[in-house]
């Protein structure tokens, strides 16, 4: 059998049910739109003499410490996502669940709101990270998510914030600073925030997982992997480098592995579901 019949197959056994189809997403969709990646080069940034690391500046211990240097990072960071457009992957998924609309969810890791940007549904995107696009209290004084206050303007990477600015991120109800909607390397996944028990639930009633552009660093979509393959979905990986997903597929009788990059492989995926969906229905 080639890879495409064998990759056929598991398609069809996959769409014969009604389970859930699922696509994981990482940040090497987002990197086709010119986004670098959080660990690469552009994450690094000076405060001072001291250069810090991504892991560094992304904590709730660092905000503590110096929350305008971690805002200014972060403002830094929504004027290259805003500059970025979806691609022809991120196009591919939203046909996807408009062809699937109520067996389709999207699991992101991604904050650039890139997703949402191309016309994913919000009540099927499930963005476990957060989304640089939203602001709350650091608090906790009230819980809502709340788009980020619109005069407040992306950045060079030296621009400084303005005292005007500054008096924009804070809490309109406390007084305290606002903080990115996004989930820091010092915390942990819940459900109000960051959709924790929904992604479980849908992992366990996915009978297709889609992986695009993640390496599997992070805990939540490890226990998605995981799930799918102890109930026996059908696992596709797509992916340009090879990671921890590739190697447990290696040995996982229902998961194929595409070495490309998402903008060719997704659009071309789509076109094998539609094909499969039109033979299931003749």
């Amino acid at each position: 059998m080639t890879d495409q019949e064998h990759l056929d197959t598991l398609l069809t056994k996959a769409l014969g049910t009604a389970g859930r189809i699922t696509a994981l997403t990482g940040a090497g969709i987002s990197a086709e739109s010119g986004i670098p990646t959080f660990r690469g080069p552009e994450g690094y940034w000076t405060v001072g003499s001291q250069v810090y690391q991504p892991q560094e500046m992304a904590t709730w211990a660092m905000f503590t410490r110096n929350p305008k240097a971690v805002w200014q990072w972060y403002l830094y960071r929504l004027g290259v996502c805003r500059k970025a457009r979806p691609n022809a992957g991120h196009n591919a998924l939203v046909e996807l669940e408009q062809a699937f609309p109520e067996r389709f969810t999207l699991v992101t890791q991604n904050v650039d709101n890139l997703h949402l940007s191309a016309g994913q549904r919000i009540a099927n995107t499930y963005q476990i990270h957060g989304n640089i696009e939203y602001v709350r209290c650091a608090d906790g004084c009230r819980r809502d998510i709340l788009p980020m206050p619109p005069a407040i303007a992306p950045r060079t990477r030296n621009q400084q914030i303005s005292a005007a600015e500054w008096s924009m991120l804070r809490c309109k109800h406390c007084g305290g600073l606002l903080r990115p909607h996004v989930l820091w390397f010092d915390e942990s996944y819940n459900e109000d925030y960051y959709r924790l028990e929904s992604t479980l639930a849908a992992a366990r009633e996915t009978t297709l997982l889609i992986i695009v552009g993640t390496s599997g660093a992070t805990n939540l979509p490890l226990q998605v992997f995981a799930e799918v393959v102890r109930h026996g979905g059908v696992i596709l990986d797509i992916n340009i480098e090879p990671n921890i997903f590739a190697q447990t597929l290696e040995k996982y009788p229902l998961g194929a592995t595409l070495r490309q990059l998402g903008t060719r492989a997704l659009p071309w995926l789509l076109r094998r579901v539609s094909r499969i969906t039109r033979q299931m229905s003749s």
